[in-house]
């Protein structure tokens, strides 16, 4: 296979920045699918997902992965800035992309399923969980070149290891300490782009931000777990002391 090496105008001279931080919730994971289609319709040169995750919910983190993995566009995950981890979910989200990036001072690890209030699940249903949930981040650790084995510990067993020791077991493929590091390490860099072999070109490109709307912060804020479950707690109590004066709501 030959190497595509993109040289174009226009918007493909800059790189699109999303950042996703906080919990993976159909909010965030909303937010993510949209920026990507629009980089695809755009014609970005390549995306730059900024994360910075506790973790969150399978569904949603799936959305994630899967619209990364049969994206168009160079995607970059880069688990950022210093202080920042990419836990639980945010495990899959990073070795579902392109090119893996984390900055110094960040972790990576802790993915075994729990229930969404954070406790165990039971025996048998964790049993089922856990092994569907190590055999889709194995398919994706292979499909990218990354260390198989690792991602399942961090499944099974909740290892987390630092940036510079997640470079070194293959679990991601560079250390940068900002976005412009960033984009002057991955120039040249070759990948892989819907099984055609790629090679990147970031010199120079202009830095765009998705930026989320009004829908986007609703949606992200009454998504999160903690919120969600306040919500359902305080609910029934509104409702048996103003049954009539509280209307439904619908957002569109």
């Amino acid at each position: 296979m030959g190497f595509l090496i993109h040289d174009v105008q226009g918007e493909q001279d800059s790189a699109l920045i999303i950042e996703l931080e906080g919990t993976i919730n159909p909010g965030t994971a909303q937010f993510v699918v949209r920026g990507l289609k629009q980089a695809e319709d755009m014609k970005n040169r390549l995306v730059i997902i900024r994360m910075d995750t506790p973790g969150g919910l399978d569904p949603s983190m799936r959305s994630i992965a899967k619209a990364i993995l049969n994206s168009s566009v160079p995607i970059v995950v880069f688990v950022a800035p210093r202080g920042a981890r990419a836990a639980s979910a945010g495990v899959i989200i990073t070795i579902s992309a392109h090119v893996a990036a984390m900055a110094p001072q960040t972790n990576i690890g802790a993915a075994h399923p729990v229930t969404a209030d954070g406790k165990e699940i039971n025996k048998t249903m964790s049993e089922k969980v856990v092994n569907d949930m190590v055999a889709y981040a194995r398919s994706i650790a292979k499909d990218r070149g990354r260390n198989q084995d690792w991602v399942e510990k961090a499944i099974r067993e909740s290892v987390s290891i630092t940036a510079e020791v997640a470079v070194e077991k293959g679990v991601v493929d560079l250390v940068a300490k900002d976005i412009d590091e960033l984009l002057l390490i991955l120039d040249g860099r070759e990948i892989v782009l819907n099984k055609t072999n790629a090679k990147l070109d970031t010199k120079g490109l202009e830095l765009t931000y998705f930026t989320p709307g009004w829908r986007d912060r609703v949606l992200k804020t009454i998504s999160d777990p903690n919120i969600a479950y306040i919500l359902m707690m305080i609910g029934p109590s509104i409702r048996e002391s103003n049954p009539v004066t509280v209307p439904p709501f619908e957002i569109k």
